[in-house]
């Protein structure tokens, strides 16, 4: 849909692309959240189990459609979903306080439903006719239903479980068929590990294939989980102490959370998940224990762009704060008695999209957040700033007023032909601090 932007009289141009009344209808039915499945090597590092909790207290913001106990090179068997099924129960001690505090939360019962065991064996080693599991088929089910929005398949441990499901496919469907159910998958895969990525890159190259690898190094601290998430009920219980890194599978799902900062399909937005490149590396290794992947070169992937663990690092507080207040919601019954996420709203859009907009050389722009709100009624400070990275725009840029309600941005005369983006960051004076963003990018004719 097209959204219009009204720039001040005198100072600024007809934009492109207004809000109309169904966007902002669009907001109560939904359609922001992301489809995902998570396979999990669960037993092989308790950070799979840290992940899974920031999920679940998380969930409402995503339909989830499958959690898949997976096999890895850290863990190169499986044969139960029990420690799985111990996290899901822990949820459903929390989940009627969860829903106090914010609509959207998944029943027990579906999550239950959706939790099962995939390839019990390790890599390429199981995948082939007759070795379909429940995961694989899970995965298929998903992709096909009728629903236009595209399933993000997030890999904790080795992609097998995908690529099962990628063979069946392909040996039983005409090849418009395949390529259709390849079109409304995505993947992102931690680090590799197993050989299940490169078979999948080597062979399908229109697949978007994430292999993240930046990250470590943007986690929370010890001290932070002590206080915050692990003496905080049945879900803090189920968070254990770190055996290596902390939470190395989170940013998964956490590229597309539907927060306001970005479009998971243009991974080169960043956001909490972290900051990728269209332009696929070769080669992009799995973890030391994955040894043949040289078997399957050349193979394309999408990497991490040169900021690695840094394009995360960079919302810590935010995400922090996030994890910490839903925490708080899982054991407390009265909405009073903890923080809500306040309402960003960009020159009179409320929905989460990304807008883009059209300006011209030397031209001053308006941008303001009236309209945005807080649940809470706590008060609201307001930044806008100009992310760098992600434009193609690299020189200097002024924000008047970057820090009110509404500001003005001076558009270079050097920017003919680039694109700069632009962050609307609101939050909210309660405790913990919570955060809303929006992201507004300028297409410079």
């Amino acid at each position: 849909m097209n959204h219009r932007l009204f720039y001040t009289a005198g100072l600024l141009a007809l934009l492109v692309g207004f809000a109309t009344a169904q966007e902002n209808a669009n907001l109560a039915a939904n359609t922001h959240k992301s489809r995902i499945i998570t396979t999990t090597d669960l037993g092989a590092d308790p950070d799979d189990e840290q992940s899974l909790v920031r999920l679940l207290v998380c969930a409402n913001e995503f339909d989830i459609e499958g959690l898949i106990v997976s096999t890895g090179c850290w863990k190169k068997s499986q044969s139960n979903t029990q420690m799985l099924d111990g996290i899901v129960d822990a949820y459903g001690k929390c989940v009627d306080n969860l829903t106090v505090h914010a609509e959207g939360f998944p029943s027990t019962e579906h999550l239950r439903s959706i939790a099962v065991m995939g390839q019990k064996g390790y890599g390429m080693g199981d995948v082939g006719d007759a070795k379909d599991s429940a995961g694989s088929d899970l995965i298929i089910a998903s992709v096909d239903k009728d629903d236009p929005r595209p399933v993000w398949v997030g890999c904790w441990g080795g992609a097998n479980n995908v690529a099962q499901a990628i063979w069946k496919v392909r040996a039983t469907r005409s090849e418009a068929d395949f390529n259709e159910f390849l079109g409304k998958m995505r993947v992102f895969d931690i680090l590799g590990q197993d050989d299940a990525g490169a078979w999948i890159a080597k062979n399908f190259p229109d697949l978007l294939y994430i292999r993240a690898t930046a990250v470590y190094g943007w986690a929370p601290s010890d001290e932070y989980l002590d206080k915050h998430i692990q003496n905080h009920g049945p879900l803090g219980a189920a968070y254990p102490d770190r055996k290596w890194a902390t939470e190395g599978d989170t940013p998964a799902f956490m590229h597309v959370y539907p927060n306001g900062l970005s479009d998971p399909d243009k991974v080169d937005q960043g956001g909490w998940g972290g900051r990728f490149s269209f332009k696929k590396k070769a080669g992009i290794r799995s973890m030391e224990p994955v040894k043949n992947e040289s078997e399957f070169d050349p193979y394309l992937m999408i990497g991490n762009t040169s900021e690695g663990a840094k394009a995360i690092k960079r919302w810590s507080k935010a995400y922090d704060n996030d994890f910490a207040a839903r925490m708080d919601w899982s054991i407390t019954s009265k909405y009073s008695e903890a923080n809500h996420h306040p309402i960003a709203v960009v020159n009179g859009n409320k929905s989460r999209r990304i807008l883009e907009v059209s300006s011209t050389p030397g031209s001053t722009v308006s941008l303001s957040a009236k309209g945005s709100s807080d649940p809470d009624k706590d008060s609201l400070s307001y930044s806008w700033t100009f992310y760098d990275e992600p434009s193609s725009y690299d020189g200097e840029l002024k924000i008047k007023c970057d820090d009110s309600e509404s500001a003005t941005l001076s558009v270079p005369s050097g920017a003919g032909g680039k694109n700069i983006h632009i962050i609307l960051e609101v939050h909210d004076d309660g405790a913990p601090n919570l955060y809303a963003y929006r992201r507004l990018i300028l297409n410079v004719k």
